[in-house]
């Protein structure tokens, strides 16, 4: 079963990662300027997983199981932990729409990329990730794959983007991917620390927490800044249309509800280094569809940079194909080293 639900929350992941950035460059390339609305939107669909929740909760109760058909499966201590998980989603968000509202896609992307680096350093720090030969393969082909990216990325600045405000999306990206590194590893030693079974309806809970207090604070940011005021007379300027404008950010809401629905999901499946070598191998399939959509130039170091990317996750799956071959392998290996050991 967790392998099942490790493909279908990859597979949510993979529509998160590549569809949300370019939803949201949408918004910014026809005429949006609102950063806390954006960043608002990357969490404010959390309400979608009351569908699965409820259906989990009603399954529960009528299969009678006491100790799983308590409305909610979170305890005091772990409600806690999540609420500072999802204060830390609340800055990244704002970090990362200022990098999408500032930079191209396949900048703010390969900047982003780096979060596997961040990843893999806070896991080892954490929850003591053990690297094997494959891993380090992988981490390194990756990060080589974001440096041949950013080689190019000097002639990427949009036309009339003061080179300040470049700048400082290039730094705002690279802090929203550090804190990405450092959320992956934190949720992961959550699910080890915690004294009950943890199912996937606790991961849902979990996501749906953190979420919803990562949205209040990107609504304090909105209010502070009049964004709610402002959207009504935004919508009239948008160059798609009003009708329209309302269509881009109600899609981008519930796209990027998929990443954080599929990230959780596969930490809760695999590990959090496994979720951020997805999140990075996904990323120059973005930069990809940027291409088609977007117009933006697609020479060999993007070339270069999308071979390494899926030389690095081939080379971590086999490792870990390898790695669960030989662990099934091993007690029937002991068994008949056992019986030939027998007088």
């Amino acid at each position: 079963m967790k392998k099942v639900l490790l493909v279908i929350n990859c597979i949510i992941l993979a529509v998160g990662t590549c569809g949300g950035p370019l939803v949201m460059r949408l918004y910014f390339i026809k005429g949006g300027k609102r950063i806390w609305l954006s960043s608002w939107l990357q969490t404010a669909a959390w309400p979608i997983n009351f569908i699965p929740l409820v259906i989990s909760y009603f399954y529960r109760r009528n299969n009678n199981n006491n100790t799983t058909s308590k409305l909610i499966l979170m305890t005091p201590r772990i409600f806690m932990a999540t609420i500072g998980i999802g204060i830390l989603q609340g800055f990244t968000n704002y970090f990362y729409a200022y990098g999408i509202g500032k930079l191209p896609v396949s900048t703010s992307g390969l900047l982003f990329a780096t979060q596997l680096a961040f990843t893999a350093f806070f896991a080892f720090l954490i929850v003591k990730l053990k690297f094997t030969p494959y891993s380090v393969n992988s981490v390194f082909l990756l990060t080589i794959g974001a440096v041949v990216l950013a080689l190019r990325s000097g002639g990427d600045q949009p036309e009339g983007e003061p080179k300040k405000e470049y700048i400082l999306g290039f730094v705002m990206t690279l802090a929203s991917a550090a804190l990405t590194g450092l959320i992956f590893p934190l949720v992961e030693l959550i699910y080890k620390k915690t004294q009950q079974t943890i199912t996937y309806t606790f991961v849902l809970e979990f996501q749906t927490l953190y979420c919803f207090v990562a949205t209040v604070l990107a609504t304090i940011g909105m209010i502070i800044n009049k964004d709610f005021q402002a959207i009504s007379r935004e919508a009239k300027t948008f160059e798609l249309g009003e009708d329209k404008y309302y269509i881009v950010i109600i899609w981008s809401a519930i796209i990027l509800q998929f990443y954080f629905l599929g990230s959780i999901g596969v930490i809760y499946s695999a590990s959090s280094l496994v979720c951020g070598i997805l999140v990075s191998v996904l990323l120059p399939l973005t930069e990809v569809l940027a291409v088609f959509l977007y117009g933006e130039k697609f020479n060999a170091e993007k070339g270069v940079s999308l071979a390494l990317s899926l030389w690095g996750f081939a080379s971590y799956f086999y490792g870990d194909y390898n790695k669960t071959e030989n662990s099934n392998q091993s007690p029937a290996i002991e068994m008949i080293d056992k019986i030939n050991c027998t007088p």
